[in-house]
């Protein structure tokens, strides 16, 4: 299934949004694989970024329609996960 680390955690999501969430420098919010669950994500964020994970909220996000010309598509479906650090711990974007 998901045997390595960065197949889980696909990317940070850096947006307006995310920053206000991560304003309390505790939460950081990444892009994971779909089919990762929560005990994933956590052991994924603690091995690579080395600090400790205290809580991980997920959600998913559906796909949207998309239309170029007159072709019409989907755009992929991912999983986003808000990761509450303990306290103490940081990660550098």
């Amino acid at each position: 299934m998901l045997s390595n680390y960065r197949d889980i955690i696909k990317a940070p999501v850096i947006t307006e949004k995310s920053a206000n969430i991560a304003s309390d420098e505790r939460k950081y919010v990444f892009k994971v694989d779909a089919k990762a669950n929560k005990s994933q994500i956590k052991d994924a964020i603690e091995k690579i970024f080395n600090v400790k994970v205290e809580k991980v909220n997920t959600i998913n996000v559906h796909p949207k329609k998309k239309r170029v010309g007159r072709y019409f598509g989907m755009t992929n479906k991912y999983k986003k996960a808000i990761v509450t650090l303990a306290n103490g711990n940081k990660i550098d974007l």
